[in-house]
């Protein structure tokens, strides 16, 4: 049988005492295995044997709940701050804990994290428990995600705890084995500021860029090029986000890994119906976080990590100043550049042509003042011709207003200097065909906690490994969602 075989470092413990503390996860009654994602397993080389084969059910089961700590390990939770919803807080892992830092053969790093491991000294008051539903959302979302080809932190396993966490009524617990490139975060940065020691921020600069921006060692304007670098891999994420309709929900500065990656999935959502303003988290009440104001909130996350750095940038306090507002304001210029190339290529343009930005707001425009599903609007173009059936969501493509566009459109792919076909290979590559329905996903979540059926969830969890492929029996994650469906609403699950 396959066991775990994790090669554990603990590179960040050393690092000033008061970014983290060790702590062991609280055990629990009766761990149970509900989801292991054997394919991560095998990348992350954690099993012995070449093939897969059969795992060991019981001995993962008392790892991944945190019952059984491996020898010559020191799990640990660490300490951050942040901004939610632009109020500062200090915050940390009040539910999680790093068992360790997994080396692969091919040396690279990865936190393996318990989310839901029990109380830690960051938790203020909170049982640090987690429930079965939630952590079963960010396994499917995340791994969605990766399947779509966007950064994320992955997801390894979720085990049932045999217990149950209180919220407004008693609901199973789980555990969730979450694996990321780390979880430094800009929080990480704004917790070392308030310090007001600029040896603990210069401790953890050093250590950020020899995890994740290696070339830049040895720079003399590090923080600088730390903070451009950040910059550049956001901005690419942002751009996979608006690509295919994906709404964070709540990109608090904690929320914000400084490797690029998309981190904690509560409450997140696929947007269905166009709309740059579509919110779904029941805690965003004034739009702070909707859909088309991600980019915008980068940017105002990532100038709370300038103003962290500043100290490092300069030793004349206006000097700091001017360097890191000159980085930051680039940030949206760089973006809209980057948005409108992606949003050439979802339409299958690889050049670029006067009038094209126009075509693109134009779709956009229309679809947002009817509605119109966005996966399955591209979906539709991506087809020979457009829906001739009279079904409710494919009426709305014989609209006049949608055929002129689309005359238009075919006008603009002639003046390509590739074949319709080779436009559809650059579109295919763009756009998914299917993504996780909220009212499925919310569908499947609650059959797993109240019925202890997995069917659905599994079923989604294996066609959403093949976004951007037409499968057999996936039509009903290539439909829009009824009118009834799409009013979504999520919660943190905290």
């Amino acid at each position: 049988m396959n066991e775990l075989n994790f090669k554990f470092d603990f590179s960040y413990t050393k690092l000033p005492r008061v970014f983290f503390s060790c702590l062991k996860p609280q055990t629990v009654k009766k761990p149970s295995l509900v989801m292991f994602n054997q394919n991560l397993a095998h990348d992350l080389g954690l099993f012995t044997q070449t093939e897969t084969g059969t795992i060991d059910q019981e001995k993962i089961e008392q790892i991944l709940s945190g019952n059984k700590i491996l020898a010559d390990t020191q799990p640990y939770a660490q300490a951050y701050a942040g901004h939610q919803f632009g109020y500062p807080t200090v915050l940390g892992d009040g539910r999680a804990v790093v068992l360790g830092e997994h080396i692969t053969k091919e040396s690279k790093r990865f936190d393996v994290q318990l989310k839901g491991s029990g109380r830690t000294p960051y938790s203020r008051g909170g049982d640090g428990r987690a429930a079965l539903a939630p952590m079963l959302r960010e396994y499917l979302i995340s791994e969605a995600m990766h399947a779509l080809g966007i950064p994320t932190t992955r997801s390894l396993a979720v085990i049932a705890t045999g217990e149950d966490v209180y919220r407004e009524t008693a609901l199973p617990g789980a555990i969730l084995t979450r694996v990321a490139q780390s979880h430094i975060r800009v929080g990480s940065f704004e917790f070392a500021y308030l310090q007001n020691d600029i040896q603990i921020l210069q401790q953890l600069l050093e250590y950020s860029v020899c995890r994740h921006f290696p070339e830049l060692k040895g720079e003399n304007n590090l923080a600088e090029l730390f903070l451009q670098a950040v910059m550049d891999r956001q901005v690419d994420l942002m751009i996979d986000w608006m690509r295919v309709g994906f709404v964070h929900g709540v990109m608090n500065t904690d929320n914000m890994s400084i490797c690029g990656e998309t981190i904690d999935y509560g409450p997140c959502a696929f947007m269905d119906a166009f709309d740059m303003g579509v919110v779904f988290s029941s805690i965003d009440r004034h739009g702070r976080y909707a859909f088309g104001q991600q980019p915008n909130i980068a940017q105002w996350n990532l100038g709370v990590l300038a103003q962290c750095l500043a100290p490092l940038m300069a030793n004349d306090a206006k000097d700091a100043y001017v360097i890191a507002k000159e980085r930051v304001e680039s940030f949206l210029p760089n973006f809209e550049k980057q948005w409108l190339s992606m949003m050439q290529k979802k339409l299958g343009l690889k050049s670029q042509q006067k009038g094209d930005l126009d075509l693109i707001k134009n779709l956009l425009t229309w679809m947002q003042k009817n509605k119109v599903d966005y996966t399955y609007t591209f979906y539709c173009l991506m087809q020979e011709s457009l829906p001739n059936s009279d079904n409710e969501y494919d009426l709305i493509y014989k609209h006049k207003d949608f055929i002129h566009w689309y005359q238009q459109w075919k006008q603009r792919l002639k003046l390509e200097k590739y074949s319709e076909k080779n436009a559809l290979k650059l579109m295919q590559k763009y756009n998914p065909v299917i993504i996780p329905r909220n009212y499925l996903v919310e569908e499947a979540l609650q059959k797993a906690q109240n019925d202890h059926d997995l069917t659905l969830f599994k079923e989604m969890h294996a066609h959403l490994s093949k976004p951007y492929s037409e499968q057999k029996n996936c039509e009903y994650l290539i439909q829009p969602p009824k009118p009834e469906d799409q009013e979504y609403i999520t919660y943190c699950g905290t």
